[in-house]
């Protein structure tokens, strides 16, 4: 009697209310996580080739040389200035300076990047798909992820501080000697957005062909609908076009960039002056300094942190989905 009261009583009990996570959880879990944990794996793996790049971009002077010997005493000279006599493990570790502001910076990057951008895109599906379709036609789920992305990378100068630190620490050692507030006096807060133009102008292009190339090699090469649902291979595959095409297009707006960045503090040399100094003084293949390192170095750190976020995102859902079936049962 006691058993058939007590079943009774609970299936008369109200239901249990179940709090659903907040905006910020749900995006935590979803890109935001997934981003993270790329950009930290993608720092550790990347770091030296991006300080190697910075490097050649920021040398104003002509590394080739008549012997191949003096060529690569010159690269050698370039890369680790005064340790370029010092051991290979110091060396190695040189490579690696300004590794905390790296971290920072990167991971918050590829963040914004990689969970902004499907959030804009969403945005621009609920509120603007009648654009799209009357604009681009059957194309404009691809010009979608396009914008969608070009918007982000305008976005990303909200984190020039920090790139602005991780440049000069790569090639600029001395403006850090007297620690961060000095530079913060000489430089003020609007000194710390140096190269805002020029970043803003070199990331509009550069993250609408990043996106741009991958949605058009998963909609044309592997017939994808869904772009959510390439294979691990198939989102290789897209990253590796778009970041080859994103780092070709924005090599000259780069190279501009990192001098306005790798400037003695205090020197006020804008993005025009250096430009016409560059011509000038090195002509127009200057532009496209570092572009061979910065593809081996940046299209395998894009297409890593781009692929090993989908394939984090999906890695939680499934593991949501077992959750949600293990609940029901």
């Amino acid at each position: 009697m006691n058993a058939r009261a007590s079943v009774v009583s609970q299936d008369h009990l109200p239901p249990q209310k179940q709090t659903s996570p907040s905006f910020f959880m749900k995006v935590f879990k979803g890109h935001a996580g997934a981003a993270t944990m790329a950009g930290a794996f993608e720092i550790a793996l990347f770091h030296p080739f991006d300080t190697v790049s910075k490097r050649l971009m920021s040398n104003r002077t002509r590394i080739q040389s008549v012997s191949f010997a003096d060529t690569l005493r010159n690269l050698n000279t370039t890369i680790f200035s005064s340790r370029a006599d010092a051991s290979v493990a110091q060396k190695f570790l040189y490579l690696y300076p300004g590794s905390s502001y790296a971290v920072f910076y990167k991971i918050l990057q590829r963040v914004f990047k990689f969970a902004g951008q499907p959030l804009v895109r969403d945005h621009l599906q609920t509120h603007n798909q009648q654009s799209f379709t009357d604009a681009f036609g059957r194309r404009d789920k691809l010009m979608m992820e396009s914008i969608a992305g070009s918007i982000i990378g305008v976005g990303e100068v909200i984190l020039l501080p920090l790139d602005r630190l991780k440049v000069l620490s790569q090639t600029n050692e001395a403006a850090l000697r007297h620690g961060l507030l000095q530079l913060l006096r000489q430089e003020g807060i609007s000194g710390m957005y140096a190269g805002t133009v020029v970043t803003m102008t070199r990331n509009a292009p550069g993250s609408f062909c990043l996106f741009g190339g991958m949605a058009v090699t998963k909609e044309f090469v592997f017939g994808l609908q869904e772009y959510r649902k390439a294979t691990f291979l198939q989102n290789v595959c897209a990253s590796t076009v778009g970041a080859c095409l994103s780092i070709t297009v924005t090599n000259p707006m780069d190279v501009i960039k990192t001098r306005v960045q790798n400037k003695d503090p205090g020197a006020r040399m804008g993005a025009v002056t250096i430009l016409s100094q560059l011509l000038r003084e090195e002509g127009c293949s200057a532009l496209f300094k570092g572009l061979v390192p910065k593809v081996v170095a940046f299209a395998p750190k894009l297409i890593f942190s781009y692929t090993m976020t989908e394939f984090f995102i999906q890695l939680m859902n499934s593991r949501n989905a077992e959750r949600k079936l293990l609940k029901t049962w």
